[in-house]
């Protein structure tokens, strides 16, 4: 019995996990989509009322979510492996540090010749930090993250008070570079390389100000939450999800509607916006936790957990797959598809993920890039094949 409340809680990360990447599909779609998001600028071939309602639910519920969702269970699995790493007897820093390395290699890779902007490669630079603080307290673990967030309230706050963005914005220029752009990711590959790293200052400087400082503070309360194992104890705190799903949704979605009125580059917008993001986050986690605790959540969970477990070769395969759909390698859509119609290619990636992802784990053990960062971390040689279990 205690093995198999054991499993179900390893399911319930993994189908977290696999949550997150819904909605992290649904943000980065829209940078393949098209130039119009890179640069900030609205498209006017999409300008009905149709297409506005589309960005106010993604801005509302979904941008700057669901990677906050990832870096909490990044944290999470970090704690996880140190103590796994431990109990074996093994060597924990030199591990992570390979695994750290493979990582950013692969999301250098990624975000040159796939897809604009990637996360993997900053997740390796901040794991190392992660990796500098895994012995201090709890509480000092929780000073620093809530350090960040006051850094960032007052940073944004002063800049929205000071700062004219539209100085840095012209709305024409904008448009121009957009359609640019579009055309580029719409051309030859060389072509779409070339826009990625022209983007590369950019995306950095998106990692400076806000990214990078609210995915440490996200690891770092992850690494907390996996050390109480937090997400492994749940059946006993029915009252505590209600309440975190009640505060949450509550200003989390109010956040998250000020942040899709204010605007493209609207400072205030993106404060509230990010001051009130974790909040809409623990509710999407206690909502799927209440979920699949549920008589019905069962399936929720084995639907969503494959995909969760191998979650770095999904996350790579939806930038190949975005990549085939709308860059000049592919079908050269860029430009061409709708916010709606942009949502519902997602969607469908995804589903096919999901069944993917089953197809996968029933015949092996990690997901094929899982397996070799596995290998990198190890020290070993790949493997990826089931091992036969005795009777």
């Amino acid at each position: 019995m205690s093995q198999v409340l054991d499993r179900t809680r390893i399911q319930d990360i993994d189908a977290l996990r696999g949550f997150a990447l819904l909605g992290i599909l649904v943000v980065n779609i829209t940078f393949a989509a098209s130039g119009f998001p890179i640069h900030l600028a609205q498209n006017p071939a999409y300008d009905s009322w149709l297409d506005h309602s589309v960005h106010w639910v993604s801005s509302t519920f979904v941008d700057m979510k669901f990677y906050l969702l990832f870096s909490f269970l990044f944290g999470y699995s970090f704690q996880l492996q140190m103590e796994a790493a431990q109990r074996a007897g093994a060597a924990f820093r030199p591990r992570m540090l390979r695994r750290l390395g493979g990582l950013f290699v692969l999301g250098a890779l990624h975000g040159v010749f796939l897809i604009t902007g990637d996360i993997l490669s900053v997740y390796a630079i901040i794991g190392l930090v992660l990796l500098a603080m895994r012995r201090v307290k709890d509480r000092t673990a929780l000073l620093v993250a809530g350090g960040i967030y006051v850094y960032m309230f007052i940073t944004l706050a002063v800049a929205a008070l000071f700062v004219d963005s539209t100085q840095f914005m012209d709305p024409t220029t904008a448009v121009a570079a957009a359609q640019e752009t579009t055309a580029n990711l719409a051309g030859s590959f060389s072509d779409v390389i070339g826009e990625h790293v022209r983007a590369l200052p950019t995306y950095g400087l998106s990692l400076l100000t806000v990214q990078g400082p609210t995915t440490l503070a996200a690891f770092l309360i992850g690494m907390v939450a996996g050390r109480r194992r937090l997400l492994q104890n749940t059946h006993d705190a029915d009252a505590l999800l209600r309440l975190i799903q009640l505060v949450g949704f509550a200003i989390g979605i109010t956040g998250g509607l000020v942040y899709a009125a204010g605007g493209n580059g609207d400072t205030r917008a993106v404060l509230m916006s990010v001051m009130t993001a974790p909040f809409l986050t623990a509710a999407y986690v206690a909502s799927l936790l209440r979920l699949m605790h549920s008589d019905r959540g069962e399936d929720i969970r084995r639907l969503l957990a494959p995909a969760g477990r191998m979650a770095l070769s999904n996350y790579l395969g939806q930038s190949v797959a975005t990549m085939l759909i709308f860059t000049g390698v592919g079908f050269g859509l860029a430009g061409q598809v709708s916010p709606l119609e942009t949502v519902g290619f997602a969607v469908g990636i995804f589903t096919l993920q999901l069944l993917l992802s089953h197809l996968w784990l029933n015949s092996y053990r990690y997901g094929p890039v899982e397996g070799a960062l596995r290998a990198v971390t190890n020290g070993t040689a790949p493997s990826w094949r089931k091992l036969t279990q005795a009777a």
